[in-house]
């Protein structure tokens, strides 16, 4: 939770409402050109089926939100894989980072990837990412690898990845 009691956050699965907070969430962090994979402007068509399929979860996909007083301050969006193993890739709001909302993101998804039957988490971030980083590594989550010039970006630049895994089933 966040360390001001005003701020409470919950956490819960997506919900169709959701969908035009979490497409304005995602247009924010995005804005910011440092913390995601999505870039502006977004693919609309294409950013509203991800999340839409992740609204309508099923055994193997789960869309969190984090939300306080109505907002939409987090989400986390996972897939188990045919494999066994559960990928997900999250963002926080600006004004929100360090607060605790990501810690709760991860919690609700460790839960839902045990129970969705899941033997490992899988995640991967930018290298400059150091909260993230750390917050991942609380969770008891190692890095796995490095991917070097992976992720090519719309100014020509193709970043680098760092890979963490969190084994379940030990």
């Amino acid at each position: 939770m966040v360390d001001d009691p005003t701020r409470a956050v919950t956490v819960r699965p997506a919900t169709a409402t959701d969908l035009e907070r979490l497409m304005a969430l995602r247009t924010d962090v995005a804005r910011e050109g440092r913390w995601i994979g999505a870039e502006l402007p977004l693919d609309e068509e294409g950013d509203r089926a991800m999340l839409q399929r992740g609204i309508d979860a099923g055994a193997d996909n789960v869309l969190f939100v984090a939300e306080s007083g109505g907002a939409v301050v987090g989400n986390l969006g996972m897939h188990v894989a045919r494999y066994g193993v559960a990928e997900f890739g999250m963002l926080v709001a600006d004004d929100w980072r360090g607060r605790g909302v990501g810690s709760a993101l991860v919690e609700a998804a460790i839960a839902w990837a045990r129970e969705a039957g899941a033997h490992k988490l899988a995640l991967q971030h930018w290298p400059d990412n150091h909260a993230a980083h750390r917050l991942y590594e609380k969770y008891g989550f190692e890095q796995e690898g490095y991917l070097r010039r992976q992720y090519p970006r719309k100014n020509g630049e193709i970043w680098d990845a760092v890979v963490m895994g969190l084994v379940l089933d030990d």
